[in-house]
């Protein structure tokens, strides 16, 4: 099987760990990322979780929106901050 170029971007800092962490393990970034995309290819799926911090989300976004409005209207209440 022939092999083809794939060029990819990363800050120099993810770069250098990336680097250490394979040197680590005794495998080249080429080999790391060959063993990405050919799980990829056969689990078809990223083979770690990606998530989004909930704290974005449409909904909560609104939520903020519309109690920011609120305190700018002058219609916020003061409560007491509880501590665990």
């Amino acid at each position: 099987m022939t092999s083809t170029l794939v060029n990819v971007r990363l800050d120099e800092n993810t770069k250098k760990g990336m680097s250490e962490v394979c040197s680590e393990l005794g495998i080249s970034m080429s080999a790391a990322f060959n063993i990405f995309a050919k799980t990829v290819v056969r689990e078809r799926r990223i083979p770690f979780e990606v998530t989004a911090d909930p704290f974005y989300s449409a909904e909560n976004m609104s939520r903020v929106r519309h109690a920011a409005a609120q305190l700018d209207a002058g219609k916020g209440t003061e409560h007491q901050l509880i501590e665990n």
